[in-house]
């Protein structure tokens, strides 16, 4: 008798995610290897998953700590301690000694602290992934697992929307991510009921963090009133579409933003500023991913700058009528200079 079906379904997936993880480990050792770069054998890869001891993500370190022992792969775990609730020390310790239950190894608690930037959502998902990813330079991990499920993936989707934040924040979390594709998500097409079911017919004890329910928080909102809204008033399959909806906008973000950095330097002076003549010549979805993108390399933090930001500093492209400088995020001033666009540090 096989494993229950939702057992299976995240097996699955984590399954081809780490096929693909040593794929790549194997393309890159022989690529090493022609190069003359060593000629020792490579260690196994290692793959970390982050946990925060909730169902998706304990799901996720069940499924990685089975498939792992067929593979020929390292299995680690990682769970941060945003030090946001009384305890959360102790329940870090304890998601490590469940991974390490499980059979991962390496297994820590990290603790992290939270800044105010950008509102608490943010400001602690700032404070994760960076230390995900000194985690991952530290034990030089191949990939990081995330748990992340076609439901985060709609309620990803609908903050964009009401963002207004355009088609790149429409396609919602992409499969893979980070520096070098570090960041796989192998549950976008599961939802949260199957990994919540796995969870228990595996006996998996889980944590069920309040924050998901508190109404301080615009996801949580979302989740306990804005979905169901929309499930009760459009019928069942809400998630499912915007998770659809999510992958198209993908598509079409990806081959605005390859056209994008094609025509970056021909919109360009001697001197490397942009030509505000030659980016009104190009379609705005085009030049505004220009200008956002020159926004970000000034330093203009990519999550703070929203599609309202990049439409004003538009404005000195296409309504040019002498007016000031636009602030952005970070300290980022973008102004217009004798038909060029500057935009800097100030």
């Amino acid at each position: 008798m096989g494993p229950h079906p939702a057992v299976a379904a995240i097996r699955l997936a984590v399954r081809r995610v780490l096929h693909d993880v040593l794929n790549e480990h194997s393309r890159d050792t022989e690529a090493a290897g022609a190069a003359g770069a060593g000629t020792r054998t490579a260690p196994e890869p290692l793959v970390l998953v982050a946990c925060s001891g909730g169902a998706d993500s304990m799901a996720l370190a069940s499924a990685l700590a089975f498939e792992s022992r067929k593979l020929s792969l390292r299995a680690g775990g990682i769970t941060i301690d945003h030090g946001l609730q009384h305890g959360s020390d102790l329940r870090a310790a304890e998601v490590v000694s469940r991974m390490s239950g499980l059979g991962l190894d390496p297994a820590e608690a990290i603790a992290v602290r939270v800044g105010r930037e950008g509102g608490p959502e943010a400001a602690a998902r700032d404070a994760r992934y960076a230390a995900l990813d000194a985690a991952a330079e530290r034990h030089g991990a191949a990939a990081i697992l995330l748990g992340h499920t076609r439901d985060d993936q709609a309620e990803t989707v609908l903050l964009g929307l009401a963002r207004g934040s355009g088609t790149r924040s429409l396609s919602g979390m992409a499969a893979v991510s980070g520096t070098r594709g570090r960041y796989r998500r192998p549950f976008l097409e599961i939802d949260r009921q199957t990994a919540r079911k796995a969870c228990m017919v595996q006996s998996l004890p889980v944590w069920d963090d309040p924050h998901n329910a508190d109404p301080a928080y615009t996801r949580s909102r979302l989740r306990q009133e804005g979905l169901p809204a929309l499930e009760k008033a459009l019928g069942k399959g809400v998630v499912e579409a915007l998770a659809r909806t999510a992958q198209l906008s993908r598509d079409d973000a990806d081959a605005l933003d390859a056209w994008a950095v094609q025509a970056d330097p021909a919109v360009r002076d001697d001197a490397g500023l942009l030509d505000c003549a030659r980016l009104f010549a190009l379609p705005p979805a085009v030049r505004r991913r220009i200008v956002r993108r020159a926004a970000i390399d000034a330093g203009s933090p990519a999550g703070s700058l929203f599609a309202r930001h990049v439409e004003e500093v538009d404005k000195l492209i296409t309504s040019w009528r002498g007016q000031r400088a636009i602030n952005l995020p970070g300290r980022v001033v973008a102004r217009r200079q004798g038909g060029r666009l500057v935009i800097r540090q100030s």
